[in-house]
């Protein structure tokens, strides 16, 4: 059952759908997030979960706010094994928001639960994009210059080189649809050499070199943070590994400084200028400031945001939704690929 909260005017705004039982820090996270995302982006909000769970935290908010309530009891955990919770679990989130994206009750839908059963709910709740073979988590990694995307950063964890360049062009329309046209696309390898790594990723680098995108080789895993291409093409294994790696040692250089500053004997207007400058550097490298990953290759927009996302991730993590929805990915990579 919907239930229409606070309801003044029916508009015809982008509705995001959000899931209040995935992710590790609670629905309260979520619906903060979902909150300030409603306030930022002029957007229509709606909560999947425990109807008296999400009223209980809206009253705690007590803020006049617009929003829908659509019912689930029951939450997929992180350790269960995704085809089997779907059957299991059919008034879970997932399920249940999945199956109102695919309604088109809502236009997108943001969840912080399993990615696996998010994966395998959008295949086969929501379905694929024609003639895509996977659905692929791209993920915005900071560099020198702004950001690079990551393609695959976890959802196939063994690819082949059809594949792989498939990946790269999702990943090309999908930046070009964010305002980079003609990305330059590198493979992520072992050395830049072109006779280098093992026989899927020479393979790739044949249909990559063939293809009409704008590649530039190989490139080291120490070149994605220096902005040396836009786009990084790998199978989901080496990306996630890539990804994890790339947040922990952000963390590990933030409180290295700050350890280091603050075994210095500075003046306090030093210390007010340094720890301004730690702030933004911190703000700079969160994986909380790029907020989620669009699952490409779906028939609708569904985003995995990050696990222990707070409320400020999730509210990123709608702005890629937005992003997404306005320019319309889903029928551009349905309209490429169909040619």
């Amino acid at each position: 059952m919907i239930l229409l909260y606070i309801y003044l005017e029916w508009r015809n705004f982008m509705k995001i759908l959000f899931d209040t039982l995935g992710g590790d820090n609670g629905s309260y996270e979520v619906i903060k997030g979902a909150f300030e995302a409603k306030k930022e982006f002029d957007i229509d909000i709606a909560f999947v979960g425990k109807e008296n769970e999400i009223m209980n935290i809206t009253d705690q908010l007590d803020q006049n706010i617009e929003f829908e309530i659509i019912n689930a009891s029951e939450k997929i955990e992180n350790d269960e094994e995704p085809a089997f919770a779907l059957r299991k679990k059919k008034d879970s989130s997932i399920v249940v928001g999945l199956k109102a994206l695919k309604e088109k009750k809502v236009d997108a839908f943001v969840s912080a639960g399993s990615t696996g059963a998010l994966l395998a709910g959008g295949l086969f709740i929501v379905g694929r994009v024609e003639n895509i073979k996977r659905a692929v988590l791209p993920t915005a990694i900071p560099n020198l210059k702004g950001s690079t995307l990551l393609i695959d950063s976890g959802a196939n964890m063994d690819c082949d080189e059809s594949l792989l360049l498939q990946f790269a062009k999702m990943g090309k329309i999908y930046l070009e649809a964010s305002g980079n046209h003609n990305p330059k696309v590198g493979l992520l390898n072992v050395g830049t050499e072109k006779g280098k790594g093992n026989s899927v990723v020479k393979n790739t680098y044949e249909l990559l070199e063939k293809s009409d995108l704008n590649f530039i080789g190989n490139i080291e895993a120490r070149d994605v943070t220096l902005g040396v291409c836009d786009l990084v093409v790998c199978d989901g294994f080496v990306g996630n590994v890539l990804l994890k790696n790339t947040e922990g040692v952000a963390y590990f250089l933030t409180k290295l400084i700050e350890k280091s500053v603050a075994e210095l004997n500075l003046s306090k207007d030093s210390l007010i200028d340094i720890k301004m400058l730690i702030s933004k550097l911190s703000k700079r490298i969160d994986y909380h400031e790029v907020g989620g990953a669009i699952l490409l290759g779906l028939n609708e927009v569904v985003i995995k945001a990050h696990g222990s996302s707070d409320y400020v991730a999730i509210k990123n993590a709608a702005k890629v939704a937005v992003m997404a929805v306005k320019a319309d990915v889903v029928k551009n990579l349905g309209k490429i690929f169909k040619e």
